[in-house]
């Protein structure tokens, strides 16, 4: 077999959805033993294109060529018996059950169930590429990286020798990407073809053979990654040059707005998560918290937001404007700290989960924010609706229309959607987590821009993000989380990326002022 024969040939391939045009005449293939990187920003057609490789839409025009054969895929099964397989954002796991248990639901019919035998043979599975599974583990019990790492066996071991992968470093640790990616070179090694869908440049440059780009659902062309660097791939993907350029503007009279003290935040396992953490935040400045993942900041947001019991002897003071003494919001319910105008952007992992309603329109899902304003069970729609056509217009949310379900929309735009509904509520201290995670990066500065808006207009903004190019950049002050533990409050003007990853991994004993 030669090494350059293609395992998946895409040509002039076309999909649209009512007037939107998800791509159009694209041809693009991937060969055996090669890492595919997809890259393009969000809403550029990337998980539509691959979701016809995997059988769940099926191609407007066009052909799709599994080796040197034309291939009719009308289902993931059909899919799978030509030996294409995909992990989806969203895992597809009976939560129930054991990592055995569900390798077994993916049994094609004809085959004899035997559990013994499922688990012999995903063992082998897991050895041969060195996965760290434990196959007798419920779903519940494990972790994201350990719930991925059971789809990519589940579709190993329906034989599929051409992976796709939809952004599956969304949800990891750096350490668990660099497992994960281990994982995908012994993939490789053994002859499979793997596409990656991404828009993480490092991580294309560390892991792809050859990355294929597309934009505005069309495909700009592909680069050996060994050519590649991420200047170029920017301009590739976005058509012109970017320069990580974001505004930072000097705070104005910064007022303090919230005074934290000893907050201790323990999980409902007993762990401590957050560890007798102390800080002021300030209106008129955004204060980023930086931290490797799972380091305590989302537990940090949920406390000030009421979400999240504190342990005793904590103090969140809040300095409301106009009010003579400050209120003290520990024991205070989630309603009565919005109302007081503490807001929570939290895009979760989960945003459909736990942010939207995915079966509603943008504009229901305005609603749910603003319904405790109204005395009536009938909901006064005008107002969400026009909030609704606003954020569409000045975030550019792509969507058929205000009442197409959110959960059809691409993650970028979902994402918008969330952030927008807070930004509405005129708050005065603006919490946000990964405000722009999965977001491409034309829209991610228009989050940073709105986020500076409310800055200049007094806010007191809190941001949580994994960039620490963009966290060094956007924030005035950067307050590092590490083991749950206050490691250090910089300047975000004079600090360096050094100095931030050395406090997120390492306790730095502080000298006692």
């Amino acid at each position: 077999m030669a090494q350059n024969e293609y395992a998946v040939r895409l040509e002039h391939v076309t999909k649209t959805f009512g007037p939107v045009v998800a791509n159009k005449d694209v041809s693009l293939g991937v060969r055996r033993g090669e890492i595919l990187a997809l890259l393009g920003e969000n809403g550029s057609g990337k998980t539509t294109l691959m979701n016809m490789i995997a059988g769940i839409y099926f191609p407007d025009e066009g052909e799709i060529y599994v080796g040197d054969k034309a291939a009719t895929i009308r289902s993931p099964r059909d899919a799978l018996d030509l030996g294409i397989g995909m992990i989806h954002q969203h895992f597809k796991l009976v939560d129930v059950f054991s990592a055995t248990e569900n390798i077994a639901l993916s049994m094609g019919s004809g085959e004899k169930f035997d559990l013994k035998k499922v688990h012999d043979k995903a063992r082998a599975i897991c050895e041969k590429y060195e996965f760290a599974l434990d196959l007798d583990q419920k779903v519940y019990e494990m972790s994201v990286s350990q719930k991925q790492t059971l789809e990519i066996v589940k579709v190993l071991y329906r034989g599929a020798d051409i992976l796709i992968l939809d952004e599956p470093t969304a949800v990891l640790t750096p350490q668990e990407t660099e497992k994960l990616f281990s994982v995908i070179r012994n993939m490789k090694a053994d002859g499979k073809a793997v596409i990656i869908i991404t828009h993480k440049l490092h991580e294309v440059l560390s892991i792809s053979d050859r990355v294929a780009i597309l934009r505005k659902g069309e495909y700009v062309g592909d680069i050996a990654t060994k050519d590649a660097d991420e200047a170029k791939l920017t301009e590739m993907m976005v058509g012109e040059k970017v320069e990580l350029n974001i505004e930072r503007p000097e705070p104005v009279n910064p007022v303090k707005r919230l005074d934290i003290e000893h907050l201790t935040v323990r999980s409902a396992e007993g762990i401590t998560v957050l560890d007798d953490a102390s800080f002021p935040v300030y209106g008129g400045e955004i204060l980023g918290i930086a931290g490797i993942s799972g380091n305590g900041q989302k537990e940090l947001l949920e406390a000030i937001a009421g979400l999240q019991p504190a342990e005793s002897g904590a103090s969140i003071e809040y300095y409301a404007p106009d009010a003579a003494a400050p209120v003290q919001l520990v024991g205070k319910s989630p309603k009565a700290i919005r109302e007081a105008g503490i807001h929570l952007s939290f895009v979760p992992e989960d945003r459909l989960g736990m942010g939207l309603v995915g079966s509603m329109g943008m504009t229901d899902n305005m609603m749910l924010k603003s319904y405790g304003k109204g005395h009536s069970p009938i909901v006064d729609r005008k107002a969400p609706l026009a909030l609704a056509e606003t954020i569409k217009k000045e975030l550019g949310v792509v969507t058929p229309d205000l009442n197409t379900p959110v959960s059809r929309l691409s993650g970028g735009n979902v994402q918008k959607v969330l952030v927008g509904r807070e930004l509405a509520a005129d708050p005065i201290v603006l919490m946000t987590a990964y405000a722009v995670r999965g977001l491409d990066i034309n829209t991610s500065y228009t989050i940073y821009h709105l986020l500076n808006e409310q800055k200049k207009r007094g806010v007191a903004v809190i941001y949580v993000g994994e960039d620490l190019d963009v966290l060094l950049e956007l924030c005035d002050r950067i307050v590092v989380l590490c083991g749950g533990k206050v490691n250090g409050i910089l300047d975000g003007r004079k600090t360096t990326k050094e100095e931030v990853g050395l406090r997120m991994t390492n306790l730095v004993k502080e000298e006692q002022a």
